[in-house]
Parts: C-alpha cells; sequence; structure tokens
C-alpha cells in the first residue's frame, strides 16, 4: 500500500473497523503503542505473546515480531510504520495478509477513543480475515485495557 489512504474513501467492504473508549488520555494510548515492552504485553488475542525482532517507530522503520499462539503455532509478521503522530499511527502489514492499519486516538475528556481500522486491498481478502479478527481485535483491546489499569 505505502501510502496512508483516506478512510472516507475506502469502500466498507474493505475495512474492519473497531472502536473502544479508554480510561487513559491519548498520549497514554500512544505510550502503550510505542514502548516496545508495553505493546508485547498486550498486542494479539488472548493467550498470544510476542518477539519483537525490529521495532523502529519512525516513517519507513520496520516492525517484525513473531507472535506465539497458545496452541504451539508461531505467525511471522512485518510491518512498515507510514505516520506517527500522537494522535494517529499507521502501517502497513506487508506479511500475509496484507492490510494497512491507522490506529487513532480521539480525546474524549476523561477517556481516549482508540478506533482501529485495517484496510484492505479487496472486499474479498477483508472477508476472509473478518472472520477471526473482529473477536481477535476485541481481545486486544481487553489486553490493552487491562495492561492500562496496571499501569495508571
Amino acid at each position: 500500500m505505502n501510502q496512508e489512504m483516506e478512510p472516507g474513501n475506502i469502500p466498507a467492504d474493505r475495512q474492519i473497523v473497531s472502536v473502544r473508549a479508554f480510561d487513559a488520555t491519548p498520549r497514554r494510548i500512544f505510550k502503550a503503542w510505542t514502548d516496545p515492552t508495553q505493546l508485547a504485553k498486550w498486542w494479539g488475542p488472548k493467550g498470544f505473546t510476542n518477539t519483537f525482532n525490529e521495532f523502529d517507530v519512525k516513517p519507513g522503520g520496520k516492525w517484525n515480531f513473531i507472535m506465539h499462539g497458545p496452541d504451539g503455532a508461531n505467525y511471522n509478521n512485518e510491518s512498515v510504520f507510514i505516520k506517527i503522530t500522537e494522535l494517529e499511527i499507521v502501517l502497513d502489514h506487508i506479511s500475509n495478509p496484507k492490510f494497512q492499519l491507522v490506529a487513532s486516538f480521539e480525546d474524549l475528556g476523561s477517556k481516549t477513543k482508540l478506533t482501529f481500522r485495517q484496510i484492505f486491498n479487496s472486499a474479498k481478502e477483508c472477508e476472509i480475515i473478518k472472520v477471526y479478527a473482529v473477536d481477535s481485535n476485541e481481545q486486544n483491546f481487553d489486553r490493552l485495557e487491562a495492561l492500562l489499569k496496571q499501569n495508571t
């Protein structure tokens, strides 16, 4: 994908969108996304762990890691950061399945709304991934919420 897409121009059938409000500031959630020690603790569905091989949080920087499933399976992942600001992180997930991830942090006063948008090249790809990604994203949010409660 290699460039930031405008979500309003992407058909709904090519996106998976997960949203949740957290009891934390946008800055705190941004830190949980950009500090590899914190990110490794919450990234992925319930029961998964991570080994980060490369984590260079800057435009053009790579994020290369292995997700270890609770069943013992390993899932290699590689992404490239496109945009990093305190209110938005955009990356291209370049290993399969390929998609662009846009994570935005909206200040709601005492809470922050996190919008997690996965954008696929085709509706067919999106439909295949949606079968497991919707629930997995919610589990990801549960793990992030638990981390934020520990570190407040």
